[in-house]
């Protein structure tokens, strides 16, 4: 394990790590590139339902 931080994340490599790099990522230019909802606005879509 590397006990530095890292700086910045890829999404192109993210699928490579145990933990999500890209989770503390949020806000609008992150969500531009994002394929899917987060989890939680799926699940309050589908508790909506």
């Amino acid at each position: 394990a590397d006990p530095e931080p890292l700086e910045a994340a890829n999404k192109a490599t993210a699928h490579m790590y145990i933990v999500n790099p890209l989770k503390n990522l949020k806000g609008s230019l992150n969500k531009l590139f994002s394929t899917h909802p987060p989890i939680e606005e799926r699940i309050a879509a589908l508790e909506k339902m």
